[in-house]
């Protein structure tokens, strides 16, 4: 897997472009020129993404894992609408809360988000005194601010040694809502200094219109977030389902955000998809509940082929937090250290105690009550909810970068190295020639494996070539029928990422590929 050198130098122009090339990811409406935040998956990347999403549900709705004590655990399904009744987003603070701060540039007509963006100034070592004014970046680390403003400052400092010349970069905290200072403020890409707007409000959420009239009556919204439609559900669930707290109920879909500054491929766009589970617990129970959840989807990435050295658990601190965590355990985010956040870390997946916020807001609001009643401790009480909360689009993006591997002595120069549970391609079928009763046979032997996993027959090109597409699409292992499989019936096995190749039976293919994928 990709070292540590190597995760710092691949560029994420590298990455996109392979999955333009080869077919994972393309820009929406390209043939129109394309409609910032937005994406559409390819052959390939439907593949890894369903591959992704299957997983997921597999190993929690149907395969759960054991909780604590060692029983297993209940978790169900639900695919909830993307439009609902507006009064759900009122109940759970989103049409008055969910909101960015925002802020233009009127010389570059560029758009950010203020929490997003940091104000420095330079200060002299011995008397702290202020140098060259304020420069604004997306980051608060010197060398990102370096690396915007790298010939601003050139004639104060020198490259990346601010003490040896007497002086050191300062944030400003609140830079953005004093108006001197931010109009003293640099932009990113901007010439002149002070061309920053005030701050205001601006909400993320999708407006739609039902019905045949555009009225303030017939306003909805596209959903933010599908953690509402399961909370919704709840009491559904409880009436038709044997299942009794603790208990989870899950949901994969699509969510919409109009983010305001998407960006960095596929890691912020406004249409995502999310694979999120909510578990119903005790009030009492919740703390441990928060601990086993995050210690099992930390775990459970791992188990994907994220490398430990990649993935961190961090906690969010109090700002931070989402109004419905304020008096839980709190937030603890699975981050993965993408291309264009190293050597730090973005996020992945959360983990959030959200107490009984939800369920108390819609009880409230809808005038149903959603309490429950626990026959075992024969006591009716809200339930506090653990929400493990996954970017299915940002782990698609996660296993790509961590699969993406250079290496210069391939003819392909990179392969990628899935997990071959999640490659799109399991394997890819060779004839050596097209010719000589070859293709016969590896069109029947194509037809035996794609009853049960995705794969390619190839007969075009040469053999070094057709190794080399499938590196790139990350392929675990490509089967070559020559003409000793005419006269002994064995195939010759390459295996991606050792190079490697062995002789097994034809007839032994089947079964290689089944051990070795569901393995």
């Amino acid at each position: 897997m990709p070292t540590e050198t190597s995760r710092t130098t691949v560029s994420m122009e590298e990455i996109v472009a392979l999955c333009k090339r080869r077919g994972f990811i393309f820009p929406a409406s390209e043939l129109y020129g394309g409609i910032n935040g937005f994406w559409d998956y390819g052959p390939l990347g439907t593949e890894l993404k369903n591959n992704l999403r299957d997983a997921w549900w597999n190993d929690m709705v149907r395969c759960p894992p054991a909780g604590p004590d060692g029983n297993a655990l209940s978790i169900v399904g639900v695919d909830s609408s993307i439009v609902q009744n507006p009064r759900v987003w009122e109940a759970s603070g989103h049409v008055g809360g969910f909101n960015d701060p925002m802020v233009d540039d009127r010389e570059t007509k560029a758009r950010y988000r203020a929490d997003q963006l940091t104000v420095f100034t330079i200060e002299r070592l011995d008397t702290g005194a202020h140098v060259g004014g304020y420069f604004a970046a997306e980051g608060a680390d010197d060398a990102q601010l370096i690396a915007t403003h790298k010939k601003s400052i050139a004639s104060l400092i020198r490259k990346f040694d601010l003490e040896t010349c007497g002086y050191r970069l300062v944030p400003v905290p609140g830079a953005l809502d004093d108006s001197t200072i931010r109009g003293a403020t640099l932009a990113p890409g901007a010439k002149e200094r002070g061309t920053l707007t005030e701050p205001r409000q601006f909400n993320l959420m999708f407006k739609t219109y039902v019905g045949a009239v555009q009225d303030e009556d017939s306003v909805a919204y596209l959903r933010p977030e599908t953690a509402q439609g399961i909370f919704l559900n709840f009491k559904n669930v409880l009436d038709t389902m044997r299942v009794r707290i603790p208990f989870g109920i899950a949901q994969i879909g699509k969510a919409f955000r109009n983010e305001v500054t998407p960006r960095n491929f596929i890691f912020r766009s406004r249409e995502f998809e999310q694979m999120e589970m909510e578990w119903f617990c005790h009030p009492d129970e919740a703390p441990q509940w928060y601990e086993f959840w995050c210690d099992r989807r930390r775990t459970w990435w791992q188990s994907l082929g994220l490398s430990d050295e990649n993935l961190c658990m961090r906690s969010h601190d109090d700002d931070e937090r989402a109004h419905y965590a304020k008096t839980g355990c709190g937030t603890f985010d699975v981050e993965y250290r993408f291309p264009f956040t190293a050597p730090g870390f973005g996020e992945l997946e959360g983990v959030a105690h959200r107490t009984d916020f939800d369920l108390k807001q819609h009880q409230q609001h809808a005038g149903v009550k959603l309490e429950y009643f626990d026959q075992e401790r024969n006591e009716r009480y809200m339930p506090h909810v653990i929400e493990p909360a996954a970017g299915l689009s940002r782990g698609v993006l996660a296993l790509i970068c961590e699969a993406y591997t250079p290496d210069p002595d391939r003819p392909s120069k990179v392969y990628m190295k899935f997990n071959p549970r999640l490659a799109p391609i399991k394997a890819a079928i060779f004839p050596l020639v097209n010719k000589d009763g070859m293709p016969e046979v590896a069109a029947r032997l194509h037809d035996e494996l794609r009853a049960n996993h995705p794969v390619q027959l190839d007969v075009k090109q040469n053999i070094g070539k057709r190794y080399a597409r499938m590196d790139e699409v990350g392929t675990p292992y490509c089967f070559t029928i020559d003409a000793d499989t005419l006269t002994d019936q064995t195939v010759t096995v390459r295996h991606r990422d050792s190079l490697q190749q062995e002789r097994i039976g034809l007839d032994h293919v089947a079964a290689f590929l089944d051990e070795r994928i569901s393995g």
